[in-house]
């Protein structure tokens, strides 16, 4: 039983940190990287989906991206869509592809695009948190219906704590490392 819920909220962590870094990956820096613009939802054929299920994207250089539609018909749709997403890039349409061109960040940008990091990354930690709660309370459940005893509980919540702290630990590097790749220049 034990083990159980250790495994369980261990696997939810990793997942959570698993979506952290999809989400921290999609922090532009200088270079322009296909995870940049992949997860914006296009509205096409009265469905909503991201860019790479309805188009291959490429890098070009290290401050080009094309998007290359596999329906024509979508390329006003994607267009449209990059521009509400708020990204700061203009799409050029030459009616097969667009082309991202990816200006070079300035240090304000820089210094607002690592707030954005920190408050992410921050969110993951209050999730992992939130997951290691539901684990000690499940675990005191079991204490309390006596299907463990208190040296079993104990020793569960010691460990809860080392799971936590890792996971806590692998968010913030992930801060970290994203943070000295958004101060290269």
């Amino acid at each position: 039983m034990i083990e159980e819920v250790l495994l369980t909220m261990d696997q939810k962590m990793q997942t959570t940190l698993d979506v952290l870094k999809k989400d921290l990956s999609g922090i532009r820096t200088g270079r322009a990287t296909p995870a940049m613009v992949e997860n914006v939802r296009v509205e096409y054929a009265e469905t909503t989906m991201p860019i790479s299920h309805i188009a291959g994207i490429s890098v070009s250089g290290s401050n080009l991206l094309i998007i290359q539609p596999w329906d024509p018909g979508t390329l006003k749709a994607i267009e449209k869509a990059i521009l509400k997403s708020n990204l700061g890039l203009t799409p050029n349409n030459d009616g097969i592809s667009i082309r991202l061109a990816v200006p070079p960040l300035s240090n304000e940008r820089r210094l607002e695009l690592i707030k954005i990091v920190k408050a992410r990354v921050e969110e993951g930690k209050i999730i992992i948190r939130n997951l290691r709660r539901d684990a000690s309370e499940e675990l005191k459940k079991l204490e309390k219906d006596k299907e463990i005893s208190q040296d079993d509980l104990r020793r569960a919540l010691d460990k809860v704590q080392k799971i936590t702290d890792n996971s806590v630990a692998l968010a913030d590097e992930a801060r970290d490392n994203k943070e000295k790749e958004l101060m290269e220049v």
